[in-house]
């Protein structure tokens, strides 16, 4: 009878992304000469008993034929981004009657993985651009709040409207989640006037500052993600920031730059002949949620009440996209 094979331990994980891990263990030379199979478990962490492996003589999941550590796993469970993971290993011994001989499952390790690379947000950008519609012209920034919300800004802020960490809504892989500060501004206008919607479901007071406040050549855009929420419309997350900034030097290794003069989202024209204004044009087929990385004063734009319904509409805060849309998911994850 065969030598039982010994537990694989000191499992490490390295090289994490978030659609893919490398993963290694210590065995005895004699089980490294003869494994030709490992089985890798693998399930989300989500409470409860985290070693709910099956039985022991019972493969789950994976069957890798042997190979040199680490062993990289990717695609195989379409892992998510920003997501924790429990994993156990066995090895095992192919018999000439086709049974295998394994060895008790490894303890569980957990590990989370990462957040979208820049290849993965260029590839979300290419489907955003092909949603994006064409130009329409704005002139300013604004942000919608109910009148507290400025209330608050005056009396305990010094009218500075200051940046707040970025929620968890839209992909779950984007990098700014819970990373990167901003004031979220928009600047989407309505087809007929050019004017931005005289409506709004947060609130019956709009901040608007000039568009080339803040959108000029000394700031610099990225794009940071592209989501819906089981919604026909789709959004696009844009981030604005003063160059050399700190949110500038973020967004500068984790989001793609775009170009302010030519992209299909957000553009800045300068003046082509003396006496012309720039100009500023949206795209009119997605809703633009723009994060200025910077803080604001009110007194470098205008408060004004706005007419129309203000009933509230449920929240979007920490909203997930729709992991079925085939508009706006790539292959690595939501």
């Amino acid at each position: 009878m065969e030598t039982a094979l010994s537990t694989p331990n000191n499992i490490q994980i390295c090289e994490v992304t978030c659609d893919s891990f490398r993963i290694a263990w210590d065995m005895t030379p004699e089980d490294t000469a003869r494994a030709t199979h490992f089985f890798i478990d693998l399930s989300r962490k989500e409470g409860g008993d985290p070693n709910r492996f099956k039985h022991r003589d019972v493969p789950t999941k994976l069957v890798a034929k042997a190979v040199p550590l680490p062993m990289a796993v990717r695609g195989h469970w379409f892992l998510s981004p920003r997501t924790e993971y429990c994993v156990a290993v066995q090895t095992a011994v192919r018999q000439a009657d086709g049974e295998y001989l394994v060895s008790e499952w490894s303890q569980v390790v957990e590990f989370c993985t990462g957040d979208y690379a820049m290849d993965h947000l260029k590839q979300l950008l290419g489907k955003a651009q092909g949603s994006a519609g064409r130009l329409l012209r704005f002139s300013v920034f604004y942000r919608n709040q109910h009148p507290d919300y400025f209330h608050y800004v005056r009396t305990e802020c010094g009218g500075l409207m200051r940046p707040a960490l970025k929620d968890n809504s839209g992909s779950h892989g984007s990098p700014i989640n819970s990373k990167l500060q901003g004031v979220f501004l928009s600047c989407n206008t309505e087809f007929d006037t050019g004017l931005p919607p005289n409506d709004s479901p947060y609130g019956p007071l709009r901040f608007q500052i000039p568009a080339g406040n803040l959108l000029n050549p000394n700031t610099n855009l990225y794009f940071a993600d592209f989501y819906c929420m089981y919604t026909a419309y789709h959004y696009v997350v844009l981030v604005l920031a003063p160059s050399g900034s700190e949110g500038d030097n973020f967004c500068r290794s984790s989001l793609p730059l775009l170009d302010l003069t030519a992209n299909p989202f957000l553009t800045y024209i300068p003046p082509q002949r003396q006496g012309e204004d720039s100009l500023f044009c949206h795209a009119s087929d997605v809703i633009l949620e723009v994060l200025y990385t910077e803080p604001l004063y009110l007194e470098q734009g205008s408060v004004l009440e706005i007419s129309g319904h203000h009933q509230m509409s449920q929240t979007t805060a920490n909203a997930k996209k729709d992991p079925s849309c085939k508009v706006c998911n790539i292959s690595v994850g939501r």
